[in-house]
């Protein structure tokens, strides 16, 4: 009788969140850490894509669209993605992760050797949700019975808004001042990015290829942790990697009628791939997972609403293969030898 008055007798037992503990601020700072890593990911992208537009006197047009409107839009993105990283839940959030995982690794094999690179950079634009899932994947492995837990996260929340702050700062400084500073050689900033720009994509590579390597190992521990035993794990791991494989060829498929495809084409995949992973969780999941389901869907319209711009860049098909024209001293050319015959005296 008086269990009915309790609040958390009633309130939903959240796979990643338990009301009235602490373990509810701790999905929250992990929820917050995940989404300012992706958006140190794509002020690094709007930079490189800035830089890009400003080289090229034909992407003016562009390159005013890349410029910061508000403040406030991006504050915005950012608690939503962070409230929807909280909620999603660790379940979801990991088969989230090695989704995008497993595709990411079919696309990169299959590209051949001619490729310019605009697949990878529509691979970076599109990874940001995965990112965020993997990132409190592996907060929440890493994290599990620690003795200063809470205390870990802040320190860890401090870093990555830190890093978030400082790549915001240096894409306003780049919208604003990159081409005074680079033709008048005037900032030591935008003249490295004049000249090693076009190297930033490769290390932003790096840099998720580990992120997403810790986030597949601790999903895949996060949810063994569920089963009991092996034939319990086999029955989840059998269909869903059944699953992902006919995702995988549909998205190869897709990939070939459409190289470069728009937003509307990216909506209608994320669709997809929803919609597959909440029919297979119909199977073997539980009715929480669905709603997770259903708010990573949120999660991953949030984040390509927020890089509409880039993906439009991305259909150009020389952009990723452009780099900046750093200014040398003129050399003196050699002259030919009928040159030297007509400058002879005769």
């Amino acid at each position: 009788m008086f269990s009915l008055l309790s609040p958390t007798s009633w309130l939903p037992g959240l796979s990643s969140l338990e009301w009235g503990t602490g373990l509810l601020l701790d999905s929250l700072l992990q929820g917050l850490i995940g989404a300012c890593g992706v958006s140190v990911l794509n002020n690094l992208l709007k930079v490189y894509f800035f830089v890009g537009c400003a080289n090229n006197p034909e992407r003016q047009l562009e390159k005013e669209r890349l410029r910061p409107r508000r403040t406030s839009l991006d504050t915005v993105h950012l608690t939503g993605l962070a409230l929807i990283l909280t909620v999603v839940g660790n379940r979801v959030a990991s088969l989230v992760a090695l989704e995008f995982s497993l595709r990411a690794v079919s696309t990169l094999l299959s590209l051949g050797k001619g490729s310019r690179g605009t697949e990878r950079l529509q691979l970076y634009l599109l990874c940001q949700y995965s990112l965020g899932c993997g990132l409190t994947c592996g907060l929440s492995f890493l994290q599990e019975g620690a003795a200063h837990r809470t205390l870990n996260l802040l320190l860890g929340l401090g870093l990555a808004a830190l890093l978030s702050a400082v790549t915001q700062r240096l894409r306003r400084h780049v919208c604003s001042l990159y081409e005074l500073h680079s033709s008048q050689h005037y900032c030591g900033v935008c003249l490295g990015l004049l000249a090693g720009a076009h190297g930033l994509p490769r290390l932003l590579g790096r840099i998720l290829a580990v992120a997403f390597g810790v986030g597949d190992l601790a999903a895949v521990a996060l949810i063994n942790q569920d089963f009991l035993t092996t034939s319990e794990a086999v029955r989840f791991w059998t269909p869903l990697t059944i699953c992902y494989t006919l995702l995988v060829i549909y998205m190869q498929e897709e990939q070939r009628q459409h190289p470069h495809p728009g937003l509307q084409n990216q909506v209608q995949t994320v669709l997809v791939r929803m919609g597959g992973l909440f029919v297979l969780l119909l199977t073997v999941g539980r009715w929480l997972d669905l709603l997770g389901v259903l708010i990573s869907l949120l999660g991953e319209i949030w984040c390509l609403v927020g890089v509409r711009t880039l993906l439009d860049l991305c259909q150009i098909q020389d952009f990723a293969s452009q780099r900046p024209l750093v200014s040398a001293p003129s050399q003196p050319r050699p002259s030919t030898p009928a040159q030297t015959q007509g400058m002879a005296p005769s």
